[in-house]
């Protein structure tokens, strides 16, 4: 599963608020963005009565994460989700709404991320965006079996941020206005009963829509924000064509603000889809254990496993052997490589609090100290 680990220290004796990503101390004071996040939570306690830790006392932080940071696989939601709750657990703040408002302040995606399972941003009316929050619509349980293949291009810090470029298409982008008034409300309400439905085929159509439609806008923006390459166009077209061949659509694309493509896939296709995977995107490190990483698949070899698929009997008449053929048979095969690693993943139940033993700080410096 990815995630973000985040624990936090509070003492009287420490002379500075000081954190760590990944071993590397952080400037925590001049960055704003960790101080309207440490001040809310603080601000929140203060309100709420706590006094489980002084607030005059100042922090240490460690935190890691297990996939790419700053390439547009939302690390900085992760990362600042896991931040607020930790901070809210060290104050005595049980999880709630305003938590989300505090969490968007570090990143916009970060309020969602407090939840587990599907969860919405609601935009809010207000001036100051006190009603900007995160509402959950379901658990992770009620569709248990939707899982996510993250096809990693570039695991590299990306050029232009999240928040720099979003901030730069709402100047500058003549179609934002348009795609914010008109298109983001109903697509949001259909895809809601999408999920509700448990409806792959409708909840495919919108995510792939949207992601193509973001795109747009960052293009559109001045100058143009790019974040997909080449290998993001290959994928998003092996999307499309092997949904077509298999007859109903099994896979769905997303990319966020990077080159990296998230395929949602229902967990009785994962496999296959994986062998098509890496049919179209062949990779000298196939047999690695650091190339497919995450939950376990069942899957062999691309060869064996799509003879495998293509002479498997079924009920369905939609997965024949013909079918399998076929889709096997319209593949583009690519370069060798293209794909740094495979991540399998699934919908989460959201941030939870560990043992002790998971600590990443002693003596409140890091482990690595």
């Amino acid at each position: 599963m990815l995630c973000a680990k985040t624990t936090i220290s509070a003492s009287e004796g420490f002379q500075h608020n000081r954190m760590w990503l990944n071993d590397e101390e952080l400037p925590f004071e001049e960055d704003s963005r960790l101080m309207r996040c440490l001040k809310g939570v603080q601000r929140l306690a203060l309100m709420n009565g706590s006094q489980k830790v002084s607030l005059s006392w100042k922090v240490h932080i460690a935190s890691c994460n297990n996939f790419p940071t700053a390439a547009g696989l939302a690390s900085s939601a992760a990362g600042y989700a896991c931040l607020v709750f930790s901070l809210a657990r060290l104050y005595g703040i049980p999880l709630n709404e305003e938590l989300t408002t505090i969490a968007r302040q570090g990143s916009g995606s970060a309020c969602r991320s407090l939840f587990g399972g599907f969860v919405q941003w609601h935009r809010g009316v207000l001036d100051d965006g006190r009603d900007s929050v995160a509402k959950p619509i379901v658990s992770a349980q009620h569709w248990p079996n939707m899982h996510v293949l993250i096809l990693v291009v570039n695991d590299e810090r990306k050029k232009t941020s999240s928040t720099n470029g979003m901030q730069r298409s709402v100047t500058t982008s003549q179609l934002i206005q348009h795609r914010v008034d008109k298109i983001v409300p109903e697509r949001t309400e259909n895809l809601k009963k999408a999920i509700e439905a448990r409806d792959f085929q409708s909840f495919a159509e919108i995510t792939m829509k949207d992601s193509n439609q973001f795109h747009a806008i960052a293009l559109d923006t001045y100058p143009p924000c790019v974040y997909m390459n080449d290998v993001s166009h290959a994928i998003a077209s092996f999307v499309h064509t092997y949904n077509k061949t298999m007859g109903t659509v099994h896979a769905a694309y997303t990319f966020d603000a990077g080159p990296n493509a998230c395929i949602y896939v229902l967990k009785e296709n994962v496999a296959k889809l994986l062998a098509a995977v890496q049919k179209e995107f062949p990779n000298d490190s196939i047999d690695s254990s650091q190339y497919l990483r995450g939950l376990p698949v069942s899957i062999d070899s691309p060869e064996s496993n799509i003879e495998k698929y293509a002479n498997s009997a079924t009920d369905n008449p939609i997965n024949t052997a013909a079918v399998h053929r076929k889709a096997i048979g319209m593949l583009n095969i690519q370069p060798k490589s293209l794909l740094k690693y495979i991540i399998h993943t699934k919908v989460g139940d959201g941030p939870c609090q560990l043992s002790d033993d998971n600590s990443l700080l002693i003596n409140g410096l890091p482990l690595s100290h």
